[in-house]
């Protein structure tokens, strides 16, 4: 099956409909988390992501805030102020909705889901060979996708050699997987790697490929929404740069 995995869409619908029109058709859908945070369009990604069908779909840490089960004095200034802000505008049904997501990890055939990572699926950041190789003995599975770094990653453990190496997947290519492997789709409304085009990647379940992909999407709109919002600067200035 061919799967379109999405996370940290950070209430960027502009952002999340240029990802949806540019993987095309899928047969299933995988987010995993951080939907709100940061961008004006919380209810609009929602409804979208809603409307998505086979979805599966764990929350991330802004999420888990929103729905109270997290408070908000763990995020900086900037992020608590955007949170504050989503509350209010948040629809019933949104929230409602959020609320029936899962925090914790989430196992779809080959692969382990989660926010984070699977040994703190809200919090924990993947971002280097030693994070990484703590939390290869907390899945089963052959992969594992995890968002929260906003940077598009692989981290791959030789079984044979007990090394665990980081690579970057070339930028639509199928990349054949092996066992075993932790892969980081990157963030879909606010990526964080110097490339400020959406981020987002494509799951082959049958053939276990993964191609990472990027699409270009209208910034500028985006800030200007953020500033009507009277939602922090930094927020909108990051988005054209990809910090």
């Amino acid at each position: 099956m061919r799967i379109l995995v999405i996370s940290d869409i950070h209430a960027n619908y502009t952002a999340l409909e240029a990802v949806l029109n540019d993987a095309g058709t899928v047969d299933e859908t995988w987010c995993l988390g951080d939907l709100v945070g940061y961008g004006p369009d919380p209810n609009a990604v929602m409804e979208q992501v809603r409307e998505l069908a086979h979805l599966t779909c764990v929350l991330g840490n802004h999420d888990v805030a929103i729905i109270g089960k997290m408070p908000l004095e763990a995020f900086n200034g900037d992020a608590r102020r955007s949170l504050v802000w989503t509350e209010k505008v948040l629809t019933a049904d949104n929230m409602d909705f959020m609320r029936s997501l899962p925090q914790n990890t989430k196992v779809r055939g080959h692969v382990t889901l989660a926010h984070g990572s699977p040994r703190d699926p809200v919090w924990e950041y993947v971002l280097n060979t030693l994070s990484a190789r703590l939390n290869f003995e907390h899945f089963d599975t052959p992969f594992c996708f995890v968002g929260h770094s906003h940077i598009q990653s692989m981290f791959q453990l030789n079984v044979k050699n007990d090394r665990v190496t980081m690579e970057v997947a070339r930028e639509r290519e199928a990349t054949e997987l092996t066992p075993r492997a932790i892969l980081n789709p990157g963030s879909v409304g606010q990526p964080r790697d110097r490339d400020p085009r959406a981020a987002y990647a494509i799951y082959d379940s049958q053939a276990d490929t993964w191609e990472a992909r990027r699409v270009a999407y209208d910034i500028a709109e985006v800030q200007q929404r953020i500033r009507e919002a009277g939602l922090p600067e930094k927020h909108a200035v990051r988005l054209a740069e990809g910090w």
